[in-house]
């Protein structure tokens, strides 16, 4: 496969979308950023925006002359994917790099996920049938795991209260998880467009750190610089009250039994991939430690 230079980004102001641009940017790349015609988002200078209708119609003139499109649009518009798959393997765009960023096909999830899961299939199913028909359209697809600096920073039920220096730490705190970093996101991306050929119409698997509740408090509180006031809690307490939620039909069940999955004891549920199984080094992803975690956490936190 030729060269990719010319880069099209759908939900580049998205938690993934902003770095994974940013990212880009950074490696070079020519970055277009495709956005909805009523989007009050905005976007970094010195990037063209097109605004336009998700339509596949639209889409296929705005992406004619792109060599990669990137969709990170988030859940809420993940219906658009087939829209824009279609539309990209019309402009002969040569990469599709489909909105998954999750746990993969894989996934040993909870019952209650799988109509979830099946939703977030779709797109990729479409991707590769379109795939095998044209030859000369690919995709591919990235599992990161737990997206960790920012589920930190945004959900306290992961077990760390950032801004009050407080944790919960579930059962022992020796469940071990992996995870990708918004760093991490953004270069996986750029690491699958810096290698088309061995990156097409793969599912890669991507990691920045394997670690535990117990290290990330321990460095938690090394990079403050002050003890953290802890408490315990269990995850069978999340599962329970996360299915009564979801059987009631109550909000706040996803989160709860998305934390027990991650800490579920002896489970192992949430190890995407071991370092050696892993494409982090195929991708030029660096490791990361809990110091590294607290770090960006604690300086998102200052700014």
């Amino acid at each position: 496969m030729s060269i990719i230079k010319k880069v099209a980004v759908f939900g580049a102001a998205g938690n993934f979308g902003a770095p994974i641009t940013a990212a880009l940017v950074r490696a070079g790349f020519d970055v277009t950023i495709i956005t909805r015609i009523e989007s009050s988002s905005t976007f970094p200078d010195g990037i063209p925006v097109i605004r336009t209708e998700y339509t596949t119609e639209k889409l296929t003139t705005i992406l004619s002359g792109q060599d990669a499109a990137v969709c990170a649009v988030g859940p809420a518009g993940l219906s658009t994917q087939i829209a824009m798959i279609d539309a990209a393997e019309a402009a002969g765009v040569k990469r599709f790099i489909v909105d998954d960023f999750g746990w993969g096909p894989g996934f040993r999830s909870l019952p209650e996920f799988r109509e979830v899961g099946a939703q977030r299939r779709v797109a990729g199913n479409h991707a590769k049938e379109r795939s095998q028909a044209n030859p000369k359209f690919t995709y591919t697809e990235i599992g990161i795991g737990n997206p960790t600096d920012w589920a930190i920073k945004r959900f306290p039920l992961m077990g760390f209260d950032v801004k009050q220096r407080s944790a919960v730490i579930y059962d022992d705190g020796t469940e071990e998880f992996t995870g990708t970093t918004l760093e991490g996101i953004g270069q996986a991306v750029v690491g699958v467009l810096k290698h088309p050929d061995e990156t097409a119409n793969r599912y890669l698997k991507a990691r920045s750190i394997q670690t535990n509740q117990n290290q990330l408090l321990e460095a938690l509180q090394r990079v403050s610089g002050q003890p953290w006031e802890v408490k315990r809690g269990s995850t069978k307490d999340l599962l329970e009250s996360g299915r009564k939620k979801h059987q009631a039909g109550v909000g706040g069940w996803v989160l709860e039994l998305n934390v027990y999955q991650l800490y579920a004891p002896g489970e192992a549920i949430c190890i995407l991939a071991s370092k050696a199984e892993s494409d982090a080094g195929l991708l030029g992803m660096r490791g990361e430690s809990p110091e590294d975690i607290a770090r960006k956490v604690m300086d998102s936190v200052a700014n």
